[in-house]
């Protein structure tokens, strides 16, 4: 098996210290694929990058209509969200609107990932809870598919739940690809991932961002997931975060979202074409400047767009004393 190409470097002073390997692959509804680089047909587990895919289950399940689920609600079952205020609160107010209590979610709990939140709540005497966990919307919104499928939540994280049953049911259909039992594994937040080819994920965004070759009601759905993401890109992350600072500075026209472990899935719902990006060693760094540079390359940016990509393409890293130290650079293979 071929390598991937090196898409990102760090350097170090004037000297080459690391390489970071990767794949993209741009692609439309019909599965064409409009550019590409690296292995596109190799397994990846998508983890987080997949959540606006996961989040149709509220739909499909009719919790969304059922319990009237806000925007704010959609958005943050979307999130990978750094525990901000803004984020616990509205995690909050989803649990209340469905009689349910942090209690119930079984993502478990972790400080912020925002440093001045967790400062806070330190200063405050507070413990994290499970609200705090960047995937506690997620889990709030699956706590929901369960109300409305009228099954026990109890376990709702379980492969064999109703729930999950139900969530890969819309990975299968948004993507146009069988999940396999071989390729699966469990997400950081405890529910199942699936591995399948990254250009299957590029093409489910891109059905998602256009309606092509879903049913009715996912069309539908898609696209109210999609406006609820592009509203209010703070909720999706955070300050500083890839995600948020790119969705604001392309308006309503990008969807991004990043994974654990080097990984990026979205859309150009303007020009109607999915992406997926893996970094393989997982780099988060190394994936932001490769993602960066992916839209650079095929989204046609306005000057304000390419300053926000420029800034992550080509990122300076500090230590504790503010002191540069090093580089990571986005790479054009030939």
């Amino acid at each position: 098996m071929a390598a991937n190409p090196v898409l990102a470097e760090v350097w170090r002073g004037n000297a080459l210290e690391n390489i970071h390997r990767g794949a993209w692959c741009v692609a439309r509804a019909d599965g064409s694929v409009v550019r590409s680089i690296g292995d596109i047909d190799r397994a990846i587990f998508p983890r987080s990058a997949i959540k606006a895919i996961q989040a149709l289950a509220m739909f499909r399940s009719g919790a969304a209509e059922r319990y009237e689920i806000t925007d704010e609600a959609i958005a943050m079952a979307c999130a990978s969200h750094h525990g901000e205020p803004r984020h616990v609160e509205a995690v909050a107010r989803a649990l209340t609107a469905l009689g349910l209590s942090v209690t119930q979610l079984e993502c478990g709990a972790h400080p912020p990932t925002n440093k001045q939140a967790r400062k806070a709540l330190a200063e405050t005497g507070g413990n994290p809870s499970a609200l705090h966990n960047n995937c506690s919307g997620k889990h709030a919104g699956m706590l929901g598919v369960a109300l409305a499928l009228g099954v026990d939540p109890s376990g709702y994280v379980g492969r064999n739940h109703p729930v999950q049953k139900l969530v890969r049911e819309m990975i299968e259909t948004v993507i146009d690809t069988g999940l396999s039992e071989d390729r699966c594994g469990t997400d950081g937040c405890s529910i199942p991932t699936y591995a399948a080819p990254l250009s299957a994920f590029a093409r489910g965004f891109a059905r998602m961002a256009t309606g092509e070759g879903l049913p009715e009601d996912l069309q539908q759905a898609s696209t109210r997931i999609f406006d609820a993401i592009v509203a209010d890109p703070f909720l999706i992350a955070g300050t500083g975060a890839f995600d948020t600072g790119a969705m604001t500075a392309f308006g309503g026209r990008l969807v991004v979202k990043i994974g654990a472990e080097g990984v990026f899935c979205g859309a150009l719902r303007d020009k109607g074409i999915g992406f997926a990006l893996k970094c393989d060693d997982g780099n988060m760094v190394a994936a932001e400047a490769m993602v960066a540079a992916l839209l650079n390359q095929v989204a046609e940016p306005n000057e304000a767009e390419v300053a926000f990509l420029q800034s992550r393409m080509n990122k300076t890293g500090y230590n504790w004393r503010k002191i540069e130290v090093n580089q990571t650079r986005a790479v054009l293979p030939d």
